[in-house]
C-alpha cells in the first residue's frame, strides 16, 4: 500500500484497508460489509467490545465506535443521562452515548482528515487503544449505576477509584 499518496492528485488511501491490512496480520475476525466499513470484535477485561469503523470521503473523516456488550435496560435509560454526562467529562477525546437501536452504552469519535495525506497505523491504533482503554474505565461505572442502584455521582466516584498498594 502506498501511503505516500497526496490528497487530491491520485486520492486519499481508504484507512479501512489499513484497518483491514492490520487485523489479517493479527489475525483478528472482521467484517467488511461494504468499501466504506469494516467491523472487528475483541474481548476486554470486563465485556466484548464491537468496534465499527465508516469511511466518508466526502467528509473526509473517518467514524468510530466502540459498543460495550451491555444493555441498558428500557426502564433505566432515562437516568444513564447524568451518568454520560458526568463521564464525558472527564473525556479528552470521543464520548459516550446511547446506542439508540439497542441502548448498549457507546464510545464515539470521528477523526477529520482534510489536508492529511494518508491516516497512518499509528493513529488508528490509538484510536483503538484509547477507546478500549476509556471503556475499561468506564465499564463500572454503567454496572454500578444500573445493577448496583448507585447514584450516577456515587457510580463514576467508585469506578474511578484509585486503588494504592497491593492486598
Amino acid at each position: 500500500m502506498d501511503t505516500a499518496l497526496v490528497f487530491g492528485e491520485v486520492g486519499f488511501p481508504n484507512p479501512l484497508d489499513i484497518l483491514e491490512a492490520m487485523f489479517t496480520e493479527n489475525e483478528w475476525p472482521f467484517e467488511r460489509p461494504g468499501e466504506d466499513e469494516i467491523l472487528v470484535e475483541t474481548t476486554g477485561g470486563w465485556c466484548d467490545y464491537r468496534l465499527f469503523f465508516v469511511w466518508r470521503e466526502d467528509m473526509h473523516a473517518l467514524y468510530f465506535t466502540c459498543s460495550f456488550d451491555m444493555k441498558i435496560p428500557q426502564e433505566n435509560r432515562g437516568r444513564i443521562n447524568d451518568l454520560l454526562a458526568m463521564i464525558n467529562q472527564r473525556m479528552w477525546m470521543g464520548h459516550f452515548d446511547l446506542c439508540s437501536e439497542d441502548g448498549s452504552p457507546t464510545y464515539r469519535h470521528t477523526i477529520p482528515t482534510r489536508g492529511l495525506s494518508h491516516v497512518s497505523v499509528e493513529t488508528l491504533e490509538d484510536m483503538m487503544d484509547i477507546a478500549l482503554a476509556e471503556c475499561e474505565r468506564f465499564f463500572p461505572a454503567f454496572q454500578f449505576m444500573i445493577w448496583g442502584g448507585h447514584s450516577p455521582e456515587e457510580a463514576v466516584s467508585a469506578a474511578l477509584l484509585d486503588c494504592q498498594g497491593e492486598a
